[in-house]
């Protein structure tokens, strides 16, 4: 659940585990389209390379997975998307997706930011609780924010913001993870800020959607959950694409400050 701390005012988020619900999840914000079914205490997964086809594969993915299940969409108690930041196509993709399904069979519908995700990823791949979230948003931008986890809670210690990996914003403590596409692009430049605050950096991480279903279960049993309408993509950027020359600048600076 999301709640405010009284004394820092900073943002938390609680996630409890629950056995009982049927939610269907879904990430199409980087090149892989991720799908995951949630039924009581089983979890069916799908995860695929799917490049620029998530737009065709994603409902026969989703039926494939409603059949294995041996159920359809009305069985279901809700709808979890990756709602962003991330590709702007891809993003667009899980909202409307989510929300054509949703409105069809009368679902509610819950959409998760992509860096609390990929935080969340980063818990169970290498129980890490302190996650600087990273992914590459081309155009020789990341987007980032930082999450700690205390007595369970999901504290956002860094908002979710549009940098130039050399001006990502600053951390303290140690034994940060860093984690997503943003490290693998720019592992040298971010490296360069962090030093010895890192631990292990985690760039292969992703949005899954098994991710999503962790963070959403609680928020559907708490009855948070949005009517299809309501359900909106979190944009960061406005500008989707760079000009010719702006592009051969980033190549020549290779993502590095003009001087």
């Amino acid at each position: 659940m999301q709640s405010q701390c009284g004394e820092c005012g900073k943002i938390r988020f609680k996630f409890l585990y629950l056995t009982f619900m049927h939610i269907l999840a879904l990430d199409t914000s980087t090149e892989y389209l991720s799908l995951a079914l949630k039924l009581g205490e089983t979890i069916l997964r799908y995860d695929e390379l799917a490049g620029q086809s998530h737009s065709q594969k994603i409902l026969p993915q989703i039926r494939a997975l409603l059949d294995e299940a041996n159920i359809e969409l009305t069985d279901l108690d809700g709808i979890a998307f990756g709602a962003g930041p991330g590709s702007f196509t891809g993003v667009r993709i899980a909202c409307g997706v989510s929300q054509g399904l949703a409105f069809g069979a009368n679902l509610p519908v819950v959409g998760v930011n992509t860096l609390l995700v990929l935080a969340e990823f980063s818990l169970k791949e290498s129980a890490a609780s302190k996650v600087i979230a990273c992914l590459d948003a081309r155009m020789g931008e990341i987007y980032h924010a930082a999450f700690e986890k205390c007595d369970g809670v999901w504290q956002e210690t860094s908002a979710s913001g549009l940098f130039k990996p050399y001006d990502a914003p600053l951390v303290t403590g140690d034994d940060w993870v860093g984690a997503g596409s943003g490290w693998l692009t720019y592992g040298e430049q971010l490296g360069a800020i962090y030093e010895s605050q890192l631990k292990a950096s985690l760039p292969s991480a992703l949005p899954t959607a098994s991710s999503i279903l962790t963070i959403a279960t609680p928020l559907f049993e708490a009855g948070l959950g949005q009517v299809a309408h309501e359900a909106t993509p979190i944009y960061i950027r406005n500008k989707v694409a760079l000009k010719t020359a702006e592009r051969a600048l980033l190549v020549k600076t290779n993502g590095q400050p003009r001087k």
